[in-house]
C-alpha cells in the first residue's frame, strides 16, 4: 500500500516592515508574538532601516503574525507591510538573526 502523502495546512509568509521599526524591540516582540502563536521562522533587522521576517506555520497563525506587524511593538511606528506567501521551507523554532 502506497504512503499517502502528508497534507498540511502550513503556509510561509515573507515579510518587510518599513517605519520606526528598529531600535524599537521590534525583532524581540516579533519573536515573542510568533512564540505565542506557535510559528517558527526568523526576524532581522535590514540596512535600509526595515525589518525583514519570515513566518512559517499553520495558516491562521501566520496570517495573525502578519497582522501583528501591521502594529508591532510598543514604541514602533509602522508604516507598510509587504507580504509574499510561498509554501513552507521547513523552518523550524524562532530566532533573531543579526
Amino acid at each position: 500500500m502506497a504512503e499517502q502523502p502528508v497534507v498540511t495546512d502550513r503556509t510561509r509568509a515573507h515579510v518587510f516592515v518599513s517605519g520606526t521599526v528598529q531600535g524599537v524591540y521590534y525583532r524581540a516582540s516579533t519573536r515573542d508574538a510568533a512564540h505565542e502563536r506557535s510559528v517558527d521562522g526568523w526576524v532581522r533587522n535590514l540596512d535600509d532601516g526595515r525589518v525583514e521576517a519570515v513566518f512559517e506555520g499553520e495558516e491562521d497563525a501566520v496570517k495573525a503574525m502578519v497582522e501583528w506587524c501591521h502594529t508591532g511593538s510598543d514604541a514602533a511606528s509602522v508604516e507598510d507591510v509587504e507580504v509574499e506567501y510561498a509554501d513552507p521551507d521547513g523552518e523550524s523554532g524562532f530566532e533573531i538573526r543579526r
